[in-house]
């Protein structure tokens, strides 16, 4: 009879590892099946914390990426080519003060509602906006180094990983973008909306389906600022992790990891944004509801971006920068801070 053969490696008898239990295996792709939601859960509460943080400079934000302020505001008397000679100096001291002005005078006229005003539609938008987002690029960087064969650290799967994601996002939440932006652009006196359901159903009316995707050529022109802002983000966790050891999970490193991903997602996001906001803008515009003869002032991308530089010159195309930085970059820190700490937790568990 033959000796059984026993599991052995080469010449000198050592044991091969034993082979991997079925059990393991199955519970190995549960947890990577479930890791994959975890991205989703994390990027819907860092949305849903920033969006309440951040609402009254949002509202400040979009006001000032309109023309309504120049043609209905405090400054209406004051032509726009006469702000376009003035220097740079005086303009952005005027600029400030008029975005701090227009801030305090939105709750003195309005109230303290005025100030999270859109906030419904805001919090519809950004929490599944935020979940969407960071679904699609924690799991892009997943997966993408396999179907590229390139490291996952690389930037090329960082951009394009963002990329993927804001046109997945911008794709899923444009038409509560639509709302929410109106809805911030109503009038205090001569309102044409009562609520988010009433925007929604007059746009339907009026506009079609169409109407609740204006701006979502912009909006994929804005997938630019995300990848600028993911990919920088990463580089600069990457330098940071050399100094914190972000993998370490005590208590007195939490803080400091947390500051430390929270600062680098603030910082470039900065940058991010000084490259690419003219797109806010314009998307803002392209958003904006009908006139009052019920044709749309700005049509295309192209078209709104020539009559903005025609009609109120190249500093229109950063209108409301200020706002935009004092909320934005403060956000980016927020939801990232708050994404990577919800997905220590969940992983952790």
């Amino acid at each position: 009879m033959q000796p059984v053969a026993h599991q052995s490696g080469g010449a000198s008898g050592d044991p091969l590892p034993p082979s991997l239990p079925t059990e393991a295996i199955e519970e190995k792709a549960s947890v990577s099946s479930l890791g994959s939601w975890n991205h989703l859960v994390a990027g819907a509460t860092g949305g849903m914390v920033t969006a309440i943080v951040t609402s009254p400079l949002d509202v400040l934000r979009t006001r000032l990426q309109t023309d309504y302020y120049q043609t209905q505001g405090p400054n209406r008397s004051i032509p726009t080519h006469a702000h376009a000679r003035q220097s740079f100096v005086r303009t952005s001291i005027r600029h400030f003060r008029e975005t701090f002005g227009i801030l305090f005078s939105i709750h003195r006229v309005e109230g303290w509602r005025g100030m999270f005003k859109g906030l419904g539609p805001s919090l519809t938008g950004v929490v599944p906006a935020s979940a969407v987002k960071f679904y699609t690029y924690g799991n892009c960087k997943r997966l993408l180094p396999e179907i590229l064969g390139c490291d996952k650290d690389t930037t090329l799967v960082h951009a394009m990983s963002a990329a993927c994601a804001g046109i997945a996002t911008g794709s899923a939440t444009n038409p509560i973008w639509v709302v929410k932006t109106r809805l911030q652009l109503d009038k205090a006196g001569a309102r044409r909306y009562k609520n988010s359901l009433d925007c929604t159903k007059q746009i339907l009316q009026q506009e079609g389906p169409k109407g609740l995707y204006r701006g979502l050529t912009a909006s994929y022109l804005g997938t630019i600022e995300t990848t600028l802002h993911l990919a920088m983000y990463e580089r600069i966790k990457g330098l940071i992790s050399k100094e914190v050891n972000l993998d370490k999970n005590s208590d007195s490193n939490k803080f400091v990891q947390g500051l430390a991903l929270s600062g680098a997602s603030g910082l470039s996001k900065l940058f991010a944004c000084l490259i690419a906001y003219p797109h806010e803008v314009i998307r803002t515009r392209l958003r904006q509801a009908p006139m009052a003869d019920g044709r749309q002032k700005y049509t295309s991308i192209l078209q709104c971006a020539r009559l903005i530089l025609k009609e109120e010159g190249v500093i229109a195309l950063y209108g409301g920068l200020t706002a935009h930085l004092l909320r934005t970059v403060p956000s980016a820190a927020i939801t990232i801070g708050t994404y990577e700490l919800v997905l220590k937790v969940l992983e952790g568990r």
